[in-house]
């Protein structure tokens, strides 16, 4: 039978092709898969310049409510033509946000894909108006680059006020590939109307509800052309706009929201990307996402000592600073670095499945007549590495100590950071999601150069290239191409194909052009970290997955990833979306939530609002048979504590295949979020839940 797994091995070439093992053992192919028609080994390597991503101007700055100063962007999100391939091949169309307003004649207004980088600082709160301009220059909106599959519960425009924000019932119709809408009567089809979004601040702590990019507050943008009975805006919108302007004196209109973030985290590395319901994973996967940095504060730079005379130590800087000169004339030696996945076609395109087939050759029956979706895979894996906006760049630095703060932007992709080819390199972990460790950890001496990053992970490093010889050398990428359970690679896994994915950028090592006064990371005194009060209650939450067998198609596969409870019995409980919360803490409660992964993957949970300490892992008990996690679950009493580089805050988690991974939280802003798994294919598909802390609003939508 074709599996969830049989889609795991790839070829190179200008298709992908997959295999399984018959019944009796024998590798068979199983198709030629079309699309991503660029060979990834026919692409040059290392052949364009990194990009450091400019700091985002604002538009002003606002006194509040109160007199607390507020700094003030005006943000749009735009369709763009990006160099992403190196020079020769084929510019791609994206999307990207920026600026479109500045207080200076210095500002950089320019979209790109990853967009500029918002600096904050802390307890300064932001306010950013999000603009919708995916339109072209006569104010029709664009579609959406990428294939729309109209089954899952999804924003859905089309539905109207009535069934917006629903999975659709398709009860009767048949699917029909094509590209318009005919008969609704006997058809469905994919959805080419326009693109909702809502950007989330991935990370921000005490931001209100309304302003943390929920995802049914989505909004189209503003275009002449929208069809008659679209819905314009998402369930909670209007409820939201009301509430922003009640609390900070804002308007909203077509097109736009205005979200405020108060910056309470730790100083960190925190993020920005569309949220938008059931379609996340398109719409990051075109573009729009860039870094939200927090500076200052009580755990901030310049609360780190060098122990060696217990006064400030000197991290590795400059970073990028508003309306720097573009190209910069300046070096820096802090830099953010997001990577992600991508596939492309020969004509520079991004390539994204356009049905089911990629994953596992299965093509129809789909819903209504069996519970698999035309459109949406279950996990998606590009052939190529794109890191700050271009395929395989490379950096160059001297024989001095950097800071790089990384972001795994994949789509399924858990990272694995090999620093083993760089002869004489030293790395140093010394911040994760929510800012400081409690000490620095040393990748290179105790964890074998390899650093594990999950999806939406950051990880804050300082790597010492004092004594690599000078030349080039490629930071590799040990993950697998394939979902991530963890493990040791090579032993548990295949890592990812060294001449493709398991590249990821090429540093071009040179001589130091001054003296290097930045204090050593083993000589680190971090900002202490004060523990979150004891828990007052414990929720056992169930991560799980809904397949299908269909034997006479000789198809075993996916067809929903879920979240839901453990019962008081110990056996799971799946929930949807669409169910009502059963996760409600009290204002102001500190709770354990854990995470039962009764599934066979690795997922990388992610709760909004809050920032969370990672408490503990514990085996499950398994069948013998199947290995698979007993129902009723049943714990083995085999506990280890969190990871080294999980100390402090986060607030993402990797939960693993068989244990129950323990987060201890603290909910002190009221109001409605969600927490999901941030594999994009699978909160994209019901795993995502909302969440509520304290009581029901007056007047919140039901």
């Amino acid at each position: 039978m074709i599996t969830r797994r049989t889609f795991l091995k790839y070829t190179a070439g200008t298709a992908l092709t997959w295999y399984a093992f018959n019944k009796f053992g024998v590798l068979k192919t199983l198709a030629q898969i079309p699309g991503g028609t660029l060979d990834p080994n026919l692409v040059p390597k290392f052949q364009t310049p990194m990009l450091v991503p400019p700091v985002m101007p604002r538009a002003g700055k606002l006194v509040q409510r109160g007199g607390k100063n507020v700094d003030y962007y005006e943000i749009s999100m735009k369709q763009l033509r990006q160099q992403i391939l190196p020079a020769g091949l084929p510019p791609t169309t994206v999307w990207g946000y920026g600026a479109i307003a500045s207080e200076s004649n210095r500002g950089l207004l320019l979209h790109n894909a990853p967009s500029l980088t918002i600096e904050a600082k802390w307890s300064t709160p932001v306010r950013v108006k999000w603009i919708n301009d995916l339109k072209d220059t006569n104010g029709d909106f664009l579609p959406h680059l990428l294939p729309v599959d109209p089954t899952l519960h999804w924003a859905n425009p089309s539905g109207g006020a009535m069934h917006r924000d629903m999975r659709p019932d398709f009860t009767g119709k048949t699917y029909v590939p094509l590209d318009s809408f005919t008969d609704p009567n006997t058809q469905y089809t994919r959805y080419t109307g326009p693109v909702p979004i809502v950007t989330h601040v991935h990370g921000a702590v005490g931001v209100g509800d309304e302003s943390d990019g929920y995802t049914e507050a989505w909004y189209l943008p503003d275009a002449t052309n929208i069809p008659a009975g679209f819905a314009h805006e998402g369930t909670w919108y209007d409820f939201f706009k009301g509430k922003a302007a009640e609390k900070f004196g804002i308007t909203w209109g077509p097109g736009f929201a205005t979200f405020q973030y108060p910056n309470l985290n730790r100083a960190s590395t925190i993020w920005y990307h569309d949220h938008a319901l059931g379609m996340t994973r398109l719409n990051v996967y075109t573009g729009p996402a860039g870094f939200y940095i927090i500076r200052g504060g009580p755990a901030g730079d310049d609360a780190v000592l060098d122990s060696r005379s217990d006064t400030p130590a000197n991290l590795p800087g400059p970073a990028p600073k508003e309306n720097d000169k573009f190209p910069s004339n300046k070096t820096y030696y802090e830099i953010p670095i997001a990577i992600q996945d991508r596939s492309f076609n020969i004509d520079g395109s991004l390539f994204y499945p356009d049905s089911r087939a990629f994953f596992d050759g299965f093509g129809q029956p789909f819903i209504p007549e069996t519970e698999v979706s035309p459109i949406w895979n279950p996990e998606f894996f590009g052939n190529m590495i794109m890191v700050n906006g271009n395929t395989w760049p490379h950096l160059n630095v001297e024989q001095r100590r950097y800071r790089f703060r990384f972001l795994n932007g994949c789509q399924s992709r858990f990272l694995i950071l090999d620093f083993s080819s760089i002869p004489g390199v030293e790395a140093w972990q010394i911040g994760n999601d929510g800012g400081f460790l409690a000490a620095p950890v040393n990748i290179t001496a105790d964890h074998g150069n390899r650093l594990l990053i999950a999806l939406a992970e950051r990880a804050d490093l300082i790597v010492d290239f004092t004594h690599v010889p000078q030349g080039n050398f490629v930071l590799g990428n040990v993950g697998p191409d394939e979902p991530f359970g963890g493990g040791i690679p090579n032993v548990d896994f295949d890592p990812a194909d060294p001449n493709s994915t398991g590249q990821v950028l090429e540093f071009r090592v040179g001589p130091a052009l001054g003296v290097d006064v930045t204090t050593p990371p083993q000589f680190l005194t971090l900002p202490p970290i004060t523990p979150l009060p004891n828990e007052t209650s414990i929720r056992a939450l169930a991560l799980l997955e809904k397949g299908e067998v269909i034997p006479e198609l000789e198809f075993d596969g996916p067809t929903e990833a879920l979240l839901g409870n453990i019962d008081e019995n110990g056996n799971a409980v799946h929930k949807k979306w669409a169910d009502d919360v059963t996760e409600n803490p009290e204002l102001g409660a500190t709770e354990v939530w854990e995470f039962f992964n009764l599934t066979a993957d690795a997922h990388p949970m992610h709760i909004h609002e809050v920032a969370f300490e990672v408490v503990n892992r514990e085996r499950l008990m398994l069948d013998d048979e199947s290995e698979e996690p007993l129902q009723p679950v049943q714990l083995t009493g085999d506990v280890r504590p969190a990871e080294s580089w999980e100390t402090g805050f986060k607030d993402t988690v990797v939960a693993y295949p068989g244990e129950v991974t323990r987060i201890r939280g603290k909910f002190e802003t009221p109001g409605q979020f969600v927490w999901h798994c941030h594999i994009l294919e699978h909160e994209d598909n019901e795993m995502m839940r909302p969440y509520r802390i304290g009581p029901i609003q007056p007047g919140e939508p039901e």
